[in-house]
C-alpha cells in the first residue's frame, strides 16, 4: 500500500513537470553552469503552486537563495561545485540525514547535456527515507535551443527501496540497496555518454 501511494504521488509530480513546456536555461558565458541549471529548474515552478511533492523543491530553492546570500542555517550543508557540475543540500535532525542533489553530464553527441535532480538520498540508520516528495528526475538539455525537457531515467528504472548518490567527481551514480538484515549493498550505475548501466 505504501509503495502504491508513493508511486501515485510521484506520478502526480511528474505529470505536473511534464505539463510544463521546455524549461529555458538562461546563462552568461560560453555554456551553462550547474547553478544555471538549478535556477532554471527552481524557476519552472510557481511558488504559490500546491502540487504534490513541491515542499522539498521549495526547501531546496530557499536554501539555494540563502547560499547565494552567504547564509547557512545550523545543521545544514550547502555545496555548489561549479567545476564538477554538482550541488548538494544536506540537513541533519537527530538520526536523520536529508539530502538533495543536482548534477549534469555531457552527452556523447556533444549537442546535449543530462541534468538530474535527486531527492532519493535521505536516510537514517534503518535505511532510505522515502516520502511523497522523494524522486530522481532527469532532464535533457539541448545546446542549440538552450532548453531542457524532462526525460525517463536513461537506461534504468528508479528503485524506491534504494537510495541514490549523484557524482561530485566521476560519472557514476551510486545506488545503495538497504537489506532487511541491516546490511547494505552498493552498486555503480555507469554513464557511457548516452545512458547508465550496472
Amino acid at each position: 500500500m505504501k509503495r502504491i501511494s508513493l508511486a501515485t504521488i510521484f506520478a502526480c509530480l511528474m505529470l505536473a513537470l511534464a505539463a510544463q513546456n521546455a524549461i529555458k536555461v538562461n546563462y552568461k558565458g560560453a555554456k551553462p553552469t550547474i547553478s544555471d541549471f538549478a535556477w532554471a529548474f527552481f524557476s519552472s515552478f510557481d511558488d504559490d503552486e500546491e502540487e504534490c511533492g513541491l515542499e522539498a523543491i521549495n526547501a531546496f530553492k530557499q536554501a539555494f537563495i540563502e547560499h547565494r546570500q552567504g547564509i547557512q542555517q545550523e545543521n545544514e550543508t550547502f555545496i555548489v561545485d561549479e567545476k564538477n557540475g554538482y550541488i548538494l543540500y544536506e540537513w541533519r535532525y537527530e538520526t536523520i540525514i536529508g539530502r538533495m542533489e543536482m548534477c549534469y553530464w555531457n552527452e556523447a553527441d556533444g549537442k546535449h547535456k543530462l541534468f538530474a535532480y535527486n531527492n532519493l538520498a535521505s536516510f537514517d540508520e534503518n535505511g532510505p527515507l522515502v516520502t511523497e516528495t522523494s524522486s530522481l528526475t532527469f532532464f535533457r538539455y539541448n545546446n542549440a535551443t538552450k532548453k531542457m525537457t524532462q526525460c525517463a531515467p536513461p537506461g534504468f528504472e528508479v528503485d524506491y527501496d534504494s537510495s541514490y548518490a549523484l557524482p561530485r567527481t566521476g560519472k557514476s551514480i551510486i545506488v545503495t540497496k538497504w537489506n532487511e538484515n541491516g546490511t547494505k549493498t552498493e552498486k555503480a550505475l555507469k554513464w557511457n555518454g548516452r545512458r547508465f548501466s550496472f
